[in-house]
């Protein structure tokens, strides 16, 4: 039951929506995005178009999944490359890494959403990004003329996010956080094609083994596999299969994290201000 807090939290997202007009989501088919553009095509109809950006950087499954999503919400749905890999910045995976990235797709959602006339684009952050590491947030910030994140307007949290959604039920409600396959690569490291295919591959044999949460952290011929401390047991126990599978991607090595997984473990090389 979704509490009386919450319920005017998504009101007032409704209300902002219609206030828009019309607007481009940049629709990932995560559990934010699906909810936003659930609740925009709602409100809007017609007047919502749902953008997946596609580049290297997303793993294959997500890419299909925001297909099916699009279809099963009814909105008007497109893929579209993303050229970010054409900058040598971001290929370099500096720390701001994400804003070189949300800065170059987010251009291009505004350049797409003036062309066909929408009026914003949308981006589908919540209120819990704002206490987290998100350099994206930066983009956001200095393309904030055209660009909004109307799901932390209305003050809605990821909880507030999937209790809506299973009352909605929308099959993302309790859809595992994802983030782009970059995250797994340790800053400085250059990005390319084939490593981000490395840990795609290497997550997609695991994934059917555990329920939970998974990253395959990449360090050069070491695969870093993490997972929930629930799941620990899941993994050693086809341990021989994933380490096969693992070599046949490119790793040598194959190993357990036995911190399990960390939401953006690969920060914790960043200084902090007080450092």
């Amino acid at each position: 039951m979704v509490s009386i807090e919450t319920q005017e939290k998504y009101e007032k997202l409704r209300q902002i929506l219609q206030h828009m007009g019309s607007v481009l989501i940049g629709f990932s088919g995560g559990v934010d995005s699906t909810f936003l553009t659930y609740a925009a095509h709602e409100v809007l109809g017609a007047k919502v178009l749902a953008v997946t950006a596609v580049s290297p950087t997303l793993p294959a499954c997500e890419k299909e999944a925001a297909r099916t999503l699009g279809a099963h919400i009814g909105v008007q749905h497109e893929i579209v490359p993303s050229t970010e890999f054409e900058d040598a910045r971001f290929v370099a995976n500096p720390p701001d890494r994400c804003y070189i990235c949300k800065k170059i797709r987010f251009r291009a959602l505004v350049e797409l959403a003036q062309q066909r006339g929408y009026a914003w684009v949308a981006d589908g952050g919540n209120v819990d990004d704002l206490g987290d590491y998100r350099p994206g947030l930066k983009a956001l910030q200095e393309l904030s003329q055209w660009v909004r994140s109307p799901m932390i307007e209305a003050g809605l949290t990821k909880a507030d996010i999937r209790a809506i959604s299973q009352e909605l039920k929308l099959p993302t409600w309790n859809k595992q956080s994802a983030a782009c396959l970059a995250s797994r690569i340790p800053y400085g490291v250059p990005l390319t094609a084939q490593r981000l295919a490395m840990i795609d591959q290497a997550e997609a044999f695991i994934a059917p083994y555990i329920t939970g949460s998974l990253r395959v952290r990449y360090h050069g011929d070491i695969a870093r596999i993490e997972v929930g401390e629930q799941e620990l047991p899941a993994v050693m126990a086809h341990r021989h299969a994933i380490v096969r599978a693992l070599r046949q991607c490119g790793f040598t090595y194959v190993t357990l994290d036995l911190g399990g997984y960390e939401m953006g473990s690969l920060n914790e090389i960043i200084p902090t201000k007080e450092e």
